[in-house]
């Protein structure tokens, strides 16, 4: 274990030292720890290996994106860094109080309202993307501007990680897939608004704060279209329906959307047989030949 003596020092005041760190579990790629202090508050630390910095400097930015939406809550974080071999990224750590009884219908709201605030400031008017690349689970998430979100989508989530797992697929594969590419623009809508996204709203990349509401931990963040999001929330089971009862009360939902969510989540699904391996395969390619059998 590295020697943060000094970092928290800095960071807090002389007179706070490190009292105790225990590890944390139910992560896949960093390691963590809650790190208790002498004056009773504690940090939480992940750390990696020195050259996956950017893990840690892209989570920083995106929870700092998410934060100015002013629309809900993400942990605080006091600094990304390297210490000797590995890098770091010190936290607030999130000490869970009993989910308020209307939690899920504030947190649709919340969520509604980080959808409805201005990304402009990362994108300009309008645009697709973010100012710089960062992660999707362990993999790159590209993020170069587009002006179309349906441009984006394409070469920016689908293209992307078809290329990756081309090993994967056979001339038949193949033949779908570009069908299904060619023909976006029949599944996909352009929004009437851009916004900021949480980018892999998983059940496990929302906590249930000191407050008793959601807070959004681990972001992919990028801008686009907030049915991106909400699809997200249903790839691995679904919230619960108080919450999507009260994001459609705050937040217009598209007709048709039920029609794109699968869509939506074939980058994600592609994501996993990227990053895990074949037992996705079967996903990707059903919901490809859903899409690709309706174009035609």
């Amino acid at each position: 274990m590295a020697d943060y003596t000094d970092i928290i020092r800095r960071l807090f005041g002389n007179g706070i030292r490190i009292a105790g760190i225990r590890p944390v579990f139910g992560g896949d790629i960093n390691r963590a720890y809650r790190m208790s202090l002498s004056d009773g508050s504690c940090v939480f630390l992940k750390e990696n290996s020195r050259e996956n910095i950017g893990f840690f400097e892209a989570e920083r930015k995106g929870l700092a994106a998410i934060r100015q939406t002013g629309a809900i809550q993400v942990p605080k974080v006091w600094e990304a860094g390297i210490l000797g071999d590995r890098s770091y990224l010190l936290m607030e750590y999130l000490e869970a109080a009993p989910a308020k009884k209307d939690s899920w219908e504030r947190f649709g709201r919340q969520l509604a309202g980080m959808h409805r605030a201005d990304p402009s400031e990362w994108t300009g008017g309008g645009r697709y993307g973010f100012p710089e690349d960062n992660y999707i689970g362990s993999g790159i998430q590209k993020n170069d501007i587009r002006e179309r979100w349906i441009d984006f989508f394409r070469e920016c989530r689908l293209e992307v990680q078809f290329r990756q797992a081309q090993a994967y697929f056979d001339a038949s594969d193949r033949k779908a897939i570009g069908y299904l590419m060619d023909h976006l623009d029949r599944y996909l809508t352009e929004p009437s608004r851009s916004s900021l996204l949480h980018g892999d709203l998983w059940s496990g990349n929302f906590v249930t704060g000191p407050d008793g509401c959601a807070w959004l931990i681990d972001p992919a963040a990028y801008v686009g279209h907030s049915e991106a999001d909400l699809a997200m929330t249903e790839l691995f089971g679904g919230y619960a329906p108080a919450f999507y009862d009260s994001y459609r009360e705050a937040y217009e939902i598209l007709p048709g959307y039920a029609d794109r969510r699968e869509l939506y989540n074939l980058y994600h699904l592609l994501n996993h047989l990227n990053l895990f391996g074949r037992s996705y395969y079967g996903p990707v390619m059903r919901t490809v030949r859903r899409y690709a059998a309706a174009s035609g």
